[in-house]
């Protein structure tokens, strides 16, 4: 596991999270640092405060609280000390660092217009680790691919939040880039894949360039608006895949419409916990109805493990794991 994300906290948080267990760091999804309150941790659907001996605890009386000085140091290194270049950022409430963590952050609006124009006196900071998990795709690849016309069928991968969408879509674009597609009877090379990379989360890039393993047939759009960067890559790159994370906005299903017309198969990620729920949404009431997505996949999670199940263009289940099933937690 690479390490680097830890330089990120001051001291003394960063001590505190450097004593836990290897086995619990390894399985880290947020770190919550609230100022004056206790510092948190999540993993695997459990969260945990932590003491000033940095042991594991339940008791808030016992926590240690970062207080201003903590939460001032880590604006500083989260901004490179240049918070006033980050104001779309800090506008849309959350920065993506290097390796694609995500940092959400609370504190007091700026409103200019009945709109959100800035957002300043942060002190609350909800720091996301992203993980590379390849393999993750193993189980549910075969399910997504159309043997007979050598395509990835129409995807839309749902779940709430911290479920394990983007983990799993990036090693989609991992192995049908490199043409591996988790069947040994699908012959072919790689795929053209394009990752529309809003939030810098998918890739993790750098200066452009991806820190993660994406696949050696793979473009990125990093930073640019999902609807703008579908249509962006479709006229420049000619992929044969797109994937996005996230969609909902009017505009985004408007241009996976455009993209699926021009005959490029799309994979997509959305928040809900059931196509039903996702029907109920305006914007992506067209998608349900005109059943324009071949495959559904719905992760969850049952007694903190992961479980997924496959749906058809009608709704009928195809495919479903069990969370004692070998190979299940690779995306959670």
């Amino acid at each position: 596991m690479k390490m680097n994300w830890l330089e990120l906290f001051p001291e003394p948080i960063r001590s505190l999270l450097e004593q836990l267990p290897s086995t619990l760091l390894d399985r880290l999804e947020e770190i919550r640092i609230r100022e004056g309150r206790p510092l948190e941790i999540n993993a695997g659907g459990e969260h945990h405060f932590l003491t000033l001996g940095g042991k594991l605890t339940h008791r808030v009386e016992e926590s240690y609280k970062p207080g201003g000085v903590e939460t001032h140091r880590l604006l500083d290194r989260i901004s490179n000390h240049s918070l006033y270049t980050m104001e779309e950022e800090l506008r849309k409430g959350f920065i993506t660092i290097p390796g694609g963590h995500r940092i959400g952050l609370a504190g007091r609006t700026v409103l200019s217009g009945g709109k959100v124009e800035h957002l300043r006196d942060i002190s609350g900071f909800n720091v996301r680790i992203a993980r590379e998990i390849c393999g993750a795709a193993d189980a549910i690849l075969p399910h997504l691919i159309d043997k007979k016309e050598k395509r990835m069928k129409h995807t839309l991968i749902l779940s709430p939040p911290q479920h394990g969408k983007t983990t799993l879509i990036r090693d989609i674009a991992r192995q049908i880039s490199s043409g591996s597609y988790g069947d040994s009877t699908v012959k072919g090379s790689g795929m053209k894949v394009g990752i529309i990379d809003e939030r810098s989360e998918i890739a993790g890039s750098l200066r452009g360039v991806p820190s993660f393993d994406v696949g050696p047939r793979t473009d990125v759009m990093d930073g640019c608006p999902k609807a703008e960067g579908m249509m962006m890559m479709i006229r420049s790159m000619s992929p044969e895949v797109v994937i996005v994370d996230e969609v909902g906005r009017p505009e985004d299903v408007e241009a996976i419409i455009e993209a699926l017309h021009a005959g490029i198969s799309v994979i997509a990620t959305a928040h809900g916990s059931s196509v039903d729920e996702l029907s109920q949404r305006p914007a992506m009431a067209a998608l349900m109805t005109n059943q324009l997505f071949e495959r559904y996949v719905i992760l969850n999670r049952s007694a903190g493990k992961p479980t997924y199940r496959i749906l058809d263009r009608q709704q009928r289940s195809i495919q479903m794991s069990l969370p004692h099933q070998k190979g299940v937690d690779a995306y959670g």
